[in-house]
């Protein structure tokens, strides 16, 4: 099993917003989708992928536990219900969506739970979002090393995370970049727009291709067909060894997501 290197992501889209953008990737040849619990469109997507006519195993479906479902009594419940919401019998990848320290649930706990999941067939692969080194660490103790499919964590050219990918990478496990573009920020860009004209692309092409090319898997999101089509031509965009040393110098630190209670000590 592996990691999809391009998906469609569905943060912040709900009900008409999120059956259309979903509907229109597939159309376009998507064929990973990204939600979670806390988004509240499970059943949108479902709907989607239901109207879609794409075979159940084509497809690569992820959805994330959130912090209130992590107890052991409750995690394989609440998936349960995730599942009804998508009309599938499984996902092909759970994932823990923030370690939200001091929530009253330790990691061994949600981590076991997880694993059940998967032992149960609920789902086809396990993986964490936003864990840190010690933490990746700790949740590899629990499960056993090969069992964590993925971290997925906030990663862009303003956030290279270059520490912990290096880690993972040396784990065996695929970095998911999500807010790969840092909510637009990295679109208005001077050295990834000359990168960008030299290649005849768009900047966001460059951003996401920029990733690819590190081995990272990535998972934009858009309401505008357009883009969605255009985000997929990263895929056949070579970036040279000049690119990719021009892009690292734009490092610096530039994290949009850092909830209080739910984000880790970041490294």
């Amino acid at each position: 099993m592996s990691i999809p290197s391009f998906g469609l992501g569905t943060f912040r889209l709900t009900g008409q917003a999120v059956i259309d953008s979903v509907s229109s990737a597939l159309q376009l040849g998507y064929r990973a989708i990204d939600t979670a619990q806390i988004y509240k469109n499970e059943a949108d997507v479902g709907q989607a992928i239901a109207e879609s006519g794409v075979a159940r195993s084509e497809l690569f479906i992820t959805t994330k536990i959130w912090v209130d479902n992590y107890a052991a009594d409750k995690l394989i419940p609440s998936l349960r219900e995730s599942l009804a919401k998508l009309r599938t019998d499984y996902v092909d990848l759970l994932l823990i969506h923030w370690p939200a320290p001091g929530n009253g649930i330790e990691l061994p706990e949600y981590m076991t739970a997880l694993a059940e999941a998967k032992a149960l067939g609920l789902t086809r692969q396990i993986g964490v979002s936003n864990f840190n080194i010690d933490l990746a660490r700790q949740a590899i103790e629990v499960v056993g090393k090969g069992e964590i499919a993925t971290n997925q964590i906030e990663l862009s050219p303003y956030l290279q995370n270059s520490a912990l990918s290096a880690f993972l990478k040396e784990q065996g496990i695929t970095v998911t970049s999500y807010m790969t573009l840092a909510y637009g920020k990295v679109l208005k860009d001077p050295l990834l727009a000359e990168i960008a004209a030299k290649h005849k692309a768009t900047v966001a092409q460059v951003a996401l291709a920029w990733a690819l090319q590190l081995g990272y898997a990535v998972i934009p999101s858009s309401t505008k067909r357009e883009n969605l089509a255009s985000n997929l031509l990263a895929r056949d965009l070579h970036l040279d060894t000049d690119d990719m040393a021009r892009i690292a110098t734009l490092e610096r630190n530039g994290r949009e997501v850092s909830p209080d209670g739910l984000a880790p000590h970041w490294d």
